[in-house]
């Protein structure tokens, strides 16, 4: 169980401890009602101050169950309509639990001084509706300002998540790009390039240096331009195809690459996924398609799964995911089925 504190005992996130506030005060101001042995002194300060917690309590309560966080991709119209609805609502639902508020108290009072229960109701509308009426607003607003607080620290404990969610994503990111495995193979392919073909070495040393330049250039931004990571990703399967030649075939197919952004290195996460993953061979080879379909890049290969898996952790396809969820608000998408595995990840405009 986890333990209580005073960070997280008066938690707005917590129903028991709006329950737990809402008692503790009413049972207070039906004490005070209790002693004094009069239910006229009601609107006395330590009576209006107290009514005034339960409704204030209760008004952040229900404007945390009204204004739950809206979907992304929403457009303006949609929102603005939404908005407008639930603030209607709030409003209506917080004087409506105000009027059963005062009068659920206003009957045990009158019950516990004695006084006449029928009287109550008459009582409230020609008598004491006014009062009622401008605590309700009062606590409204006191209320608004209490919860458009807590909403703040909300956004700002949320930017810090992102925050270090980013910076994990980026140093792991660096780590599975920047691998032992791929820097091993890439200097074992040049060194026999360079006695064997030394113009194709060249052309190899120079992708090579331009994927790392790209990764620690842009590893860290939040998008990169559609095109950009698409000459990175060409530079990236050519270094491939020089060790694993016509085993290994991409294809590219994109209606337009200028107006769109996407976030960086997420394609060759994707390709590379499928080439450590997959089996290649010249009988067999193994086919990668990029395509756009909508709003998303769709990275597809031919399933032809290793007898012996390599070990996986899948870290890159993971932060991948958790990546594309905080930058677009929505999901990487993964179809797989007996001869196919597909992958769709968001476009940013």
């Amino acid at each position: 169980m986890e333990k209580l504190n005073s960070e997280n005992f008066i938690d707005q996130g917590r129903p028991f401890a709006h329950i737990f506030i809402t008692v503790i005060s009413l049972l207070t101001v039906l004490w005070l009602a209790l002693k004094s042995q009069s239910g006229e002194s009601f609107f006395s300060l330590a009576g209006i101050f107290l009514l005034m917690l339960i409704l204030i309590e209760t008004f952040i309560y229900i404007g945390r169950v009204i204004f739950v966080e809206l979907k992304p991709g929403i457009n303006r119209k949609e929102f603005t309509r939404i908005v407008l609805i639930r603030l209607v609502l709030f409003i209506f639902v917080c004087f409506t639990a105000a009027l059963i508020i005062f009068l659920v108290y206003r009957h045990l009072v009158t019950w516990i001084t004695g006084g006449n229960m029928s009287e109550v109701i008459s009582n409230f509308f020609n008598v004491e509706f006014r009062s009622w009426y401008k605590s309700t607003i009062s606590g409204l607003g006191i209320g608004a300002v209490i919860f458009l607080i807590i909403q703040w620290q909300d956004a700002l404990k949320r930017e810090q998540k992102l925050k270090e969610e980013s910076l994990i994503f980026q140093n792991e990111t660096l780590k599975n790009q920047i691998n032992p495995h791929f820097l091993f193979n890439s200097l074992n392919t040049l060194s026999a390039l360079i006695t064997k073909n030394p113009e194709t070495a060249e052309r190899f040393l120079t992708k090579f240096a331009s994927i790392y330049r790209y990764i620690l250039e842009n590893s860290s931004k939040e998008k990169v331009s559609l095109e950009n990571e698409l000459a990175f990703i060409n530079d990236y399967f050519f270094l491939q195809k020089i060790r694993d030649e016509d085993k290994i075939i991409m294809e590219v197919t994109l209606s337009e690459t200028g107006k769109y952004d996407i976030i960086p290195v997420s394609l060759q996460i994707l390709v590379e996924n499928a080439l450590k993953h997959n089996m290649a061979t010249h009988e067999k080879p193994l086919r990668i398609n990029i395509y756009d379909e909508a709003d998303y890049i769709v990275v597809e290969n031919n399933l032809q799964k290793k007898e012996i898996p390599e070990k996986s952790t899948r870290i890159g396809l993971k932060n991948l995911s958790e990546r594309v969820r905080i930058s677009t608000g929505l999901n990487l998408i993964i179809n797989q089925t007996a001869d196919k595995f597909q992958v769709k990840i968001p476009l940013l405009p």
